[in-house]
């Protein structure tokens, strides 16, 4: 069982079932699953790039990666029906602790001028979605190796009710959120 995972069984939900005031352990909000995603724009002219991100989120993830497809032609874009534009991975249970553990004290530490996330980003209905610029963050990664440096969107879907039970819940997972400051 992973570090996290742990940690959420055995302390976390208790916790989380006091502050958000619930009667029941079965209502404690928990993350349901993590989606990655990278778009690959240059994709359409060079099928080597999307090759190597494929590759790339399959080691960031440790779990493999798909192709995506674009769903329509678009002329003015010089995009097919059926074309290869990016890559993306969902992951749950005990590899979506091990990723979330690995991203909150590893690869967000890395992340050049950092100063917190934006808790903003949630959609209200408890699921958190951030971007990252540089995939070469993570440890896994070898930056001899990188033909280019590409952006990552990461959803955590939860099942939190509303936003304030999704920052308590990622909040208990070391999440780095930003202080609102009054000015």
């Amino acid at each position: 069982m992973s570090r996290l995972l742990e940690q959420y069984n055995n302390q976390i939900k208790q916790d989380l079932k006091s502050k958000l005031g619930l009667k029941n352990i079965f209502e404690v909000p928990k993350i349901q699953k993590i989606i990655l995603n990278m778009g690959i724009g240059e994709g359409k002219d060079d099928s080597k790039l999307i090759d190597k991100a494929l590759e790339d989120l399959t080691l960031i993830s440790g779990q493999k990666a798909i192709k995506t497809k674009s769903k329509k032609a678009i002329s003015g874009f010089k995009i097919r029906e059926g074309m290869p534009l990016g890559v993306k991975v969902t992951l749950r249970n005990k590899i979506m602790y091990e990723f979330l553990d690995r991203l909150v004290n590893i690869a967000i530490p890395r992340i050049r001028d950092f100063r917190g996330l934006n808790s903003t980003s949630l959609d209200g209905n408890g699921n958190f979605s951030m971007g990252i610029k540089e995939h070469v963050i993570f440890p896994e990664i070898n930056f001899d190796k990188v033909i280019k440096t590409t952006g990552m969107d990461i959803t955590i879907c939860t099942s939190a009710k509303n936003n304030d039970e999704a920052i308590e819940l990622l909040k208990s997972f070391n999440m780095p959120f930003k202080d609102k400051q009054v000015n």
